[in-house]
C-alpha cells in the first residue's frame, strides 16, 4: 500500500457461480479523491465497493484489500480487524437502507454505534453530543426540519440526505457511494450529487461514487475509473474520457444514448 494511498486494492477476484464478477483488480485510492466508478451493468463496480467495505469476501488467492493501512481482507478471509477499519469508511446505499419505522434523526445517530458503549446504542442511551452531532449533519445536508419524521414517509432524495448524514455521525473518512442516485429525479439527484463533493472539497473526505450517469461522473469527479466485465478498461481524468473510450466501454449502443455534455 502506498503511502499516499487510503484505499489499495491488490489482484481481487471474486466469482459467483460462473461468472467472474472482478478480475483481478488492483487499484489505489489517495486521500481526498472523488472517484468515479462507471462501467455497462454486471460490470462489478458494486462488487467492487461491496468488497472494499467487507460486505462480501473476495475470492481465495492472493487478492488483497487494506484501508487505512490496515488489512479488510486477504486470501477470501476477512480480516478480524475489520470492526475498527469499518468505523472509518461510510456506505451509502441505492435503496437508502434507512429503517422506515424510525424517524430520521433515529436513523443518524445509528451512525455512531461503532463508536459509543454498545449498551448505550442498543437502548438508544446517546450521549448529548451524538444528538448534537446528528442535528449538525441533518443542518449540513438540508433536512433538518424532517429530523422527526418517519424515514419512510420522506422522498428519496430526503431519505438519501439522511444516510449521508448518518455517514457523517459515523465520522467516516471514506465515503463509498453505490448508485446514490439511481432512484432519485434530476433534481433530487443533483442535490446528493452536489453535497457528496461538497464533503469531498470542503471536509477532504474521500468518496468513491458508483454511477450510470456518465455526465455525473464528468461533472462531479477528478478521476474516473471504468470497469468492464470485472476489469479496469480506464483509469485516469475525466477530461481524458472522450467518445472513443466511453464507446469501446459501454459498446456502439452508447451513441444513441449520447446526451447534451458528454465529451464531444
Amino acid at each position: 500500500m502506498s503511502d499516499a494511498a487510503v484505499l489499495s486494492i491488490r489482484h481481487a477476484s471474486k466469482t459467483f457461480g460462473q461468472r467472474l464478477a472482478l478480475d483481478r483488480v488492483s487499484l489505489d485510492v489517495a486521500k481526498g479523491e472523488m472517484i468515479a466508478l462507471i462501467g455497462p451493468s454486471g460490470s462489478g463496480k458494486s462488487t467492487l465497493l461491496r468488497s472494499i467495505s467487507a460486505l462480501q469476501t473476495i475470492d481465495a488467492g492472493e487478492g488483497r484489500i487494506e484501508a487505512f493501512g490496515g488489512v479488510v481482507q486477504e486470501n477470501g478471509r476477512i480480516s478480524s480487524g475489520v470492526r475498527q477499519i469499518r468505523t472509518r469508511i461510510g456506505m451509502i446505499f441505492q435503496q437508502f437502507n434507512l429503517v422506515g419505522r424510525l424517524t430520521l434523526f433515529s436513523n443518524v445517530v445509528l451512525g455512531s454505534l461503532g463508536r459509543i458503549d454498545p449498551v448505550r446504542g442498543l437502548f438508544g442511551l446517546y450521549p448529548a453530543e451524538t444528538k448534537q452531532a446528528a442535528m449538525q449533519a441533518l443542518h449540513r445536508v438540508g433536512v433538518a426540519e424532517y429530523a422527526a419524521q418517519r424515514a419512510n414517509t420522506l422522498s428519496g432524495g430526503q431519505q438519501q440526505r439522511g444516510a449521508i448524514a448518518r455517514t457523517l455521525v459515523q465520522k467516516a473518512k471514506i465515503i463509498l457511494a453505490d448508485e446514490p442516485v439511481a432512484s432519485l429525479d434530476p433534481v433530487s439527484a443533483r442535490r446528493v450529487m452536489d453535497i457528496l463533493r461538497d464533503l469531498n472539497r470542503t471536509d477532504g473526505l474521500t468518496v468513491v461514487v458508483t454511477l450510470h450517469q456518465v455526465d455525473y461522473a464528468l461533472r462531479y469527479c477528478d478521476r474516473v475509473v471504468a470497469l468492464k466485465a470485472g476489469k479496469i478498461v480506464y483509469d485516469g481524468s475525466a477530461e481524458g474520457l472522450d467518445r472513443t473510450a466511453l464507446v469501446d466501454i459501454y459498446g456502439p449502443e452508447f451513441e444513441d444514448v449520447f446526451w447534451e455534455g458528454a465529451p464531444k
